[in-house]
């Protein structure tokens, strides 16, 4: 695959694909160093009109994943847009105590939305960037008007939907070459259905090394390697550890959704992880919460990037 100009080079090829025709938004790299000298990494979006606009909408991405994910819905949006890579992907530093989870990632997620925004804004998460929403609107609601939650509650089964994701990752952690992740993406039926959208997925999630090898850029698949590679633990001493993937999920998330204060909607991929009896369990919980179901799987942002972000750009207004 051929290398981009910029990492905004792929925006025209996005909005005609998607059938987007108005002016392209400005995009912008934003870094933030954090107190204990981790780096926070983003992507700021304005209309050219306005190239100072600040978010209205930020935008936190699932696992394994990066802000770019969002792209294309952020120019059906149309509205200014912050799009951070959490820590552990993209170009967030890694990190240490290997805390992925949506209490550990919100403090991080709250310095930037502080940092790098003027006001409340609607805060929207895909599945791991969903809990860590719950979470910052949870602990900082003065941060949060709008919580949308896409396709994650934090009693969905991992050993379901999720397991696709954590077996794609437990394989080698470089490459000789970008093309051969876009063929595993597609082996995997991951990428967003095209080897040209896996080509960009594959370009934004990966770097190369200064010995010409080609690894993800996130940590998850590091630590999934790790883990693949690892003996074995006997049958009982595994069912009290749990993954990656299962870490992520449990009750601490229903205690932060309970606690948001904001209106939060859940938008459910009806081929997602999500299953009707998880919405069951979800508005048994959260009476008060919208539910949405959209034609699409787990990534709902890449395969129906345009519905999603006139549903978004509704629900934030234009105020």
């Amino acid at each position: 695959m051929s290398e981009p100009i910029d990492e905004f080079s792929f925006l025209p090829e996005q909005a005609a694909d998607a059938g987007i025709d108005r002016p392209l938004p400005r995009g912008e790299r934003l870094t933030l160093t954090l107190p204990d000298g981790r780096v926070l990494s983003a992507l700021r979006y304005a209309p050219p009109s306005d190239p100072d606009a600040a978010p209205v909408v930020t935008f936190l991405h699932g696992a394994g994943l990066n802000a770019h994910t969002w792209d294309t819905t952020i120019l059906a949006l149309g509205l200014p847009a912050l799009a951070i890579d959490l820590p552990g992907h993209g170009d967030s530093s890694w990190r240490p105590d290997l805390a992925y989870v949506g209490r550990s990632l919100a403090p991080d997620v709250a310095a930037g939305i502080e940092a790098w925004t003027e006001r409340p804004q609607v805060l929207v998460g895909q599945s791991l960037g969903g809990l860590t929403a719950a979470a910052v609107a949870a602990s900082r609601p003065d941060l949060v008007r709008e919580l949308v939650v896409i396709d994650i509650t934090p009693g969905i089964d991992p050993s379901a939907g999720p397991s696709q994701i954590r077996e794609f990752f437990a394989g080698p952690t470089d490459w000789a070459s970008r093309d051969e992740l876009v063929d595993r993406a597609l082996a995997f039926d991951l990428g967003g259905g095209t080897r040209r959208k896996a080509e960009r997925g594959v370009y934004f999630n990966s770097r190369i090394r200064p010995d010409g090898r080609v690894e993800w850029k996130h940590h998850f698949a590091h630590l999934a390697a790790a883990a693949a590679a690892m003996p074995a633990p006997p049958a009982d001493a595994a069912a009290g550890e749990p993954d990656a993937v299962a870490a992520v999920l449990g009750e601490a998330g229903w205690h932060d959704l309970d606690a948001a204060q904001a209106p939060l909607t859940l938008i459910r991929g009806e081929r997602g992880y999500v299953t009707a009896a998880d919405t069951e369990q979800f508005t048994a919980r959260l009476p008060e919460a919208s539910v949405v179901s959209v034609p699409a799987g787990h990534n709902v942002q890449e395969e129906v990037p345009v519905e999603l972000g006139e549903r978004l750009r509704t629900l934030a207004g234009n105020d």
